[in-house]
């Protein structure tokens, strides 16, 4: 049975059109003048995560006391580490 609700929808083998793309190449560069910004969350748990959070530290060693510290308290050995870091891009030419 034909579908009379679609009367006027396009074919769809119609002609297709060609795309091209262009490739932008980047350099990244860490800023030498920024400081890195590390955090831990605490994931421990079994129905819910602790959520216990070290806030912004600035380097790998506050990092872990942090951790340490946390684990000596609590028990907990869980966590969820994130690091960032400011970038500098380094254009390059179109490909």
């Amino acid at each position: 049975m034909p579908d009379s609700m679609n009367t006027d929808a396009q074919s769809r083998d119609g002609a297709r059109g060609r795309y091209r793309f262009r490739e932008y190449h980047v350099t990244t560069v860490p800023d030498s003048l920024a400081l890195p910004a590390f955090t831990a969350l605490c994931v421990t748990g079994e129905e819910r995560n602790c959520g216990a959070t070290s806030g912004t530290l600035h380097t790998p060693d506050e990092l872990i006391r942090w951790i340490a510290g946390h684990c000596a308290a609590t028990g907990h050995q869980d966590y969820e580490q994130t690091v960032r870091a400011i970038l500098r891009a380094e254009p390059g030419a179109w490909q």
